[in-house]
């Protein structure tokens, strides 16, 4: 497998600056990307990429074609795979999963189990934790808080 990127020691975060060697989706040879702590936080394989100051780091993964940016930050054993997208200030952690083509942005946090699906949003400071799932089209936003084993589906929007 060829890689896509390389890293750099970042002097002052003490994280890895990504650097791209070869051109792919949006990202062009010699792109500087995002921050990760370890090559294991963001796979060779797929359009994935971690941009500008956004830090993928623990032992978070970041595959697939998936995106973070913005200064998002995953972490602890998060996963955003498939076509997700991370960004504006977003936190994701603990054992929580983005996927398919679900967005988090604008200081929503995801943490603990979590799992955003499909074409689901979280956004504009949400916050959704513990085993919640959000899924298909539906939407959190605004300040709502959304936990326990709550799975919110279908065309729903709850904000606060």
């Amino acid at each position: 497998m060829e890689k896509k990127y390389k890293t750099g020691k970042d002097p002052k975060t003490g994280l890895l600056r990504i650097i791209a060697l070869k051109d792919f989706y949006k990202v062009r040879e010699g792109d500087k990307g995002g921050l990760i702590e370890k090559e294991e936080n963001l796979s060779q394989e797929g359009d994935c990429w971690v941009y500008e100051d956004a830090r993928v780091y623990g032992d978070a993964k970041v595959s697939g074609n998936a995106q973070v940016y913005d200064n998002a930050e995953v972490y602890g054993n998060a996963v955003v795979e498939g076509s997700a997208k991370v960004y504006e200030n977003a936190c994701v952690r603990g054992f929580a999963r983005i996927c398919g083509n679900a967005k988090v942005y604008g200081w929503a946090i995801i943490s603990d189990n979590a799992i955003i699906s499909d074409n689901a949003e979280v956004c504009e400071g949400a916050e959704v934790w513990d085993d919640v799932k959000v899924f298909e089209n539906a939407k959190i936003c605004g300040n709502a808080e959304v936990v326990g084993k709550a799975s919110i589906g279908g065309n729903t929007e709850v904000e606060y």
